[in-house]
């Protein structure tokens, strides 16, 4: 087996729903886009389908999978659609589409009636989303185009700031009360991870992505403890006696009794700088560690993504999306 081996614990991914859900004290909207941060959207999602409200995705074909795998609840998807052909496709498998923009509207009405859709609002983060002062133009044209509008959203951009965060909570609720004077049972949401970490209101519902797989933003801390889901082994591919003066791409930093090479690199998303335990950079798909171990064996590389991020100026997002991406899954329950 020479692909990187993920060992995702669903049981951990579990655990950290319910953590979570007794800090929120709401209904979880469980985030599983780009392949479950990693960790394999269709079996995240086929362990936590009786736990959560819904899903969140990034994209519609992201959503399609979970739909083609028989996954039933409501699926979210994160990032507005960008053509007539994604909407009238999510219009079809029942996905839930974000309407954020003027633009973004009109592909929505053009996707045909019965489109559904959460509403956006951009309280300060200023990625996605309506200003305050838009959203009743927008319910008006929303209507007006079939549209249904079932929920409501935004996203912290720094929870851990409690002023910040305090004004786009003001903002929110104002957002809010526009819609549902028009939309009554339009699901409201605002706390991300972080936001939940923070004790941000949780309204209706909570949006759990980088927490359920055992981390958080880097500077928020948690109140209850988190079980990283994922640990990443790699194989023994050699064994041998330092010979020459080098070590992979560095010189020999001292007199190696035995050296043994992994078969993990960059290419499978680790940094080309090392921090796995090998001695020098990084190849493309190898690596040269001291000391041995058994030919063919596995090493573990990685069982904590925050460590290894911090190690390299990074966040434990990026980490495990980089390395589950490619990396061959086996899943323990």
């Amino acid at each position: 087996m020479q692909s990187t081996l993920a060992v995702v614990s669903l049981k951990n991914i579990q655990s950290n729903l319910l953590a979570i859900r007794r800090i929120a004290r709401a209904p979880v909207i469980a985030v599983v886009k780009d392949d479950a941060y990693g960790h394999g959207a269709v079996a995240v999602a086929e362990a936590l389908a009786d736990m959560v409200a819904m899903f969140a995705v990034s994209t519609v074909e992201e959503g399609a999978r979970l739909v083609h795998a028989g996954i039933r609840k409501d699926v979210l998807v994160l990032t507005p659609p960008l053509t007539r052909e994604e909407g009238m496709r999510a219009r079809a498998l029942g996905l839930v589409l974000t309407l954020s923009s003027f633009p973004v509207l009109r592909v929505l009405r053009h996707a045909g009636r019965g489109v559904r859709a959460h509403l956006a609002v951009n309280t300060g983060m200023n990625r996605y989303g309506f200003s305050p002062s838009e959203v009743e133009r927008a319910l008006d044209l929303a209507s007006s185009g079939g549209i249904a509008v079932e929920g409501v959203f935004s996203h912290l951009y720094l929870p851990e700031d409690g002023a910040a965060r305090a004004a786009q909570e003001a903002a929110f609720r104002r957002a809010c009360a526009t819609v549902r004077a028009r939309f009554p049972f339009a699901m409201r949401h605002l706390a991300a991870s972080g936001g939940i970490a923070c004790g941000a209101d949780a309204l209706d519902s909570v949006r759990a992505g980088l927490s359920l797989y055992g981390y958080l933003p880097e500077g928020v801390r948690a109140p209850v403890r988190l079980h990283p889901a994922m640990k990443v082994y790699a194989a023994v591919s050699h064994c041998g006696t330092l010979y020459g003066g080098g070590v992979g791409y560095a010189a020999a930093a001292r007199a190696y009794p035995s050296l043994y090479t992994l078969r993990a690199g960059y290419g499978d998303g680790f940094f080309r700088a090392g921090g796995i335990g090998a001695e020098g950079k990084l190849c493309m798909d190898a690596c040269v560690c001291a000391g041995e171990k058994p030919f063919a064996g596995r090493v573990c590389i990685l069982s904590d993504a925050a460590a290894y991020a911090r190690a390299h100026a990074t966040s434990a997002y990026e980490v495990l999306v980089r390395i589950g991406k490619g990396a061959e899954k086996r899943y323990v329950r």
